[in-house]
């Protein structure tokens, strides 16, 4: 779950300067950073049914009557009446059938002849409560909504499938959608006897400079030395390009549109986040070798600004020029209707409840310092109308709420990636949660397997056992 900011259009530059859209690589990235966690390998021929819920608008106030419907889907070849109940919670992503046809929590809901199910959170894939994305009608987009949506779901299958009325509900989530099941725990407890959370960010902080730490420090550790220091040498490198009168010259070495104004803060910043993010979204996605893979590109570099600038050319994906201009940026933040994907929303989010900007304010790490929090703030405002001191205030309330690091729930099996930049958010303590050497974020789904290290395999057994304990 990466909140990737800066934005980028794929464009054809004209000869007077003028921009044509041709794809939106922002988006595109924006995709590849909140997809659902890579569904695991499909074990099943069964037939995954899609069904939809009605919801409330507004599960909060009695007098709104207005009701949508949520998108859920299923899959019922192993369960036996008073069988378990297994959900998959959806994030910030539209729902495929991955997660109910394959995977450990499907060997588990095998073992205990359970349904499995996966919800759609409000507002994202074809869950829509509203016609539309204006910002009026976001402000039913929270986290406190989709829980009572998940809430709402689980007591009306109890009611209306045969079988299911004393059913156990165990809760699996990956990346934001952890943290919802572990929130759950905490609003709902007696709706479920356990949970799975893997890689959940808990703390809410506007400035998490924590992420780009990690980013920079995973890079180090299966990249090499020389990797890191050729990444923080290049950006050095092409901020001080910028600052002295040579933007022109990177602008050119990464095509950059004639619109971005180099004498514009807000325009560098946006730039150097999206630089930033191109690097964090290998490292945050690692499998195989996808990290030693990038830095292997980079060093092919004569130099360390020439290593990055090609990569950081190549990654950006267009024929064209680069859109990389904060007009952009809000342009693309301020599209109202679902086709556009769904960056407005979870940006929407941010402001509204979590901030989580991974911001270059702090040293140690690679990026450079031009993409302060500064920017992201001004977004939220430029764009929602919710300024600084109320994304503070929000972020505030989430963490009274929900509790932060401390969100006192029982029976919830907590893990992350030890590569994975969202740690830095989530608990890590050893008492309490489980991190897995050399694994990124949302990484453990996958059915037990020969290709698992000896710290993966032992934390799926104790999912594994948690279940059976929590299932007696």
């Amino acid at each position: 779950m990466k909140l990737t900011i800066s934005v980028i259009f794929a464009t054809i530059c004209l000869a007077a300067g003028a921009v044509v859209e041709s794809s939106n690589i922002f988006e595109r990235n924006f995709k590849s950073l909140h997809q659902e966690p890579p569904p695991p390998l499909t074990k099943t021929r069964a037939q995954v049914k899609t069904s939809w819920i009605d919801q409330k608008l507004d599960n909060f106030d009695a007098k709104e009557t207005r009701t949508w419907q949520m998108r859920y889907m299923s899959n019922d070849e192993f369960f036996v009446p008073g069988g378990p109940i297994f959900i998959f919670v959806g994030g910030e992503w539209a729902i495929s059938s991955g997660y109910i046809t394959g995977g450990h929590m499907y060997d588990m809901a095998k073992e205990h002849k359970g349904a499995l199910y996966y919800t759609e959170h409000r507002f994202y894939g074809e869950s829509k409560p509203t016609s539309d994305l204006r910002t009026e009608n976001l402000k039913y987009l929270d986290v406190k909504q989709a829980l009572a949506d998940l809430a709402n779901f689980i007591t009306t299958i109890k009611k209306t499938v045969n079988g299911m009325e004393n059913s156990k509900v165990i809760l699996t989530g990956g990346s934001y959608s952890a943290t919802m099941v572990t929130w759950f725990k905490r609003l709902y407890p007696n709706l479920i006897v356990g949970a799975w959370s893997s890689s959940a960010p808990l703390l809410a902080k506007v400035d998490f400079v924590e992420y780009k730490e990690v980013t920079g420090q995973s890079i180090k550790l299966v990249g090499g030395e020389a990797c890191y220091k050729r990444i923080q040498n290049g950006i050095a490198e092409l901020e001080k390009m910028m600052s002295n009168k040579r933007s022109a010259e990177v602008k050119a070495m990464l095509k950059i549109c004639n619109n971005f104004n180099e004498k514009n803060e807000l325009d560098v910043w946006t730039l150097f986040s999206e630089i930033s993010d191109l690097f964090a979204g290998v490292v945050q996605t690692h499998s195989k070798n996808d990290i030693q893979n990038a830095c292997k590109s980079i060093m092919e570099g004569e130099d360390d600004v020439t290593g990055v600038a090609k990569y950081v050319l190549r990654n950006f994906g267009t024929s064209g020029c680069s859109d990389v201009s904060y007009k952009a940026l809000v342009t693309s933040l301020s599209e109202s209707s679902y086709t556009s994907g769904m960056m407005r929303q979870w940006y929407y989010q941010t402001c509204n409840e979590y901030g989580w900007y991974q911001t270059s304010g702090s040293s140690a790490q690679p990026f450079g310092s031009k993409f302060p929090v500064d920017l992201y703030v001004a977004a939220c405002n430029d764009v929602y109308q919710i300024t600084n001191e109320t994304i503070h205030q929000n972020v505030d309330k989430s963490n009274k709420d929900f509790g932060g690091l401390n969100p006192n729930v029982e029976n919830v099996y907590i893990t992350h990636g030890q590569l994975d930049p969202w740690s830095s958010m989530g608990i890590t303590d050893s008492n309490k949660a489980t991190v897995i050497p050399l694994y990124a974020h949302c990484k453990d789904f996958g059915s037990i397997s020969s290709s698992d290290s000896s710290e993966m395999r032992a934390s799926k057994q104790n999912i594994a056992n948690l279940v059976r304990e929590w299932l007696k």
